[in-house]
């Protein structure tokens, strides 16, 4: 029920932005990417990144950094971001720390207990009490859920929010899918015979 919910305020929260980007184009259409990359609780952005004028971005020398920042933002990681930051626009702190906060849910898809270390580095935070700052950040905005265990200085994970899905990762979830579903025939097979 609480992922449904997610999922419709979601929508709810990007919905201004997708209905603004129907009508702006060039420059208007960076200042809503900016806006939507700056808003509080706005965290999914595939549905704003597939708008055509948004698209039309990505063929514009002038605009299509942007584009790429949008991108980034949908399925990309601050790792990401600092590899391509000369050919990418500077961020400000909010969509800073947004990203960190995707990228969370990024390394989560790897590990449930993530130690403080590799946070640490991963995101490039100079102490342990402005990391610590981030993810209470975080869990406040239901980006993930989880515990701070600073006895063994690490982030156990309950909980992530969904991330845009990437090009051609559908393929992939239905492949494990449609194999998972052979292994369980098998298995339901040989029990009864």
């Amino acid at each position: 029920m609480s992922e449904i919910v997610l999922s419709s305020s979601a929508r709810q929260r990007l919905e201004p932005y997708l209905l603004l980007s129907k009508s702006a184009k060039g420059g208007a259409c960076v200042q809503l990417i900016k806006d939507a990359l700056a808003a509080p609780g706005v965290y999914v952005f595939a549905e704003l990144l597939e708008m055509p004028n948004v698209a039309e971005l990505q063929n514009n020398e002038q605009h299509v950094s942007y584009h790429t920042l949008l991108r980034l933002f949908s399925y990309g990681t601050y790792k990401d971001y600092k590899e391509n930051a000369s050919t990418l626009p500077q961020l400000e702190a909010t969509q800073l720390n947004k990203l960190k906060h995707l990228s969370i849910v990024s390394l989560s898809e790897e590990s449930r207990t993530i130690p403080y270390d590799t946070l640490l580095q991963y995101l490039d935070i100079p102490n342990v009490r402005e990391l610590e700052d981030l993810i209470i950040e975080a869990i406040y905005q239901d980006v993930i859920k989880g515990k701070l265990d600073q006895k063994r200085k690490q982030l156990e994970i309950e909980y992530t929010m969904g991330r845009d899905l990437r090009p051609g990762q559908i393929d992939q979830m239905l492949e494990v899918l449609s194999a998972w579903y052979v292994l369980k025939l098998l298995v339901i097979y040989f029990l009864y015979i």
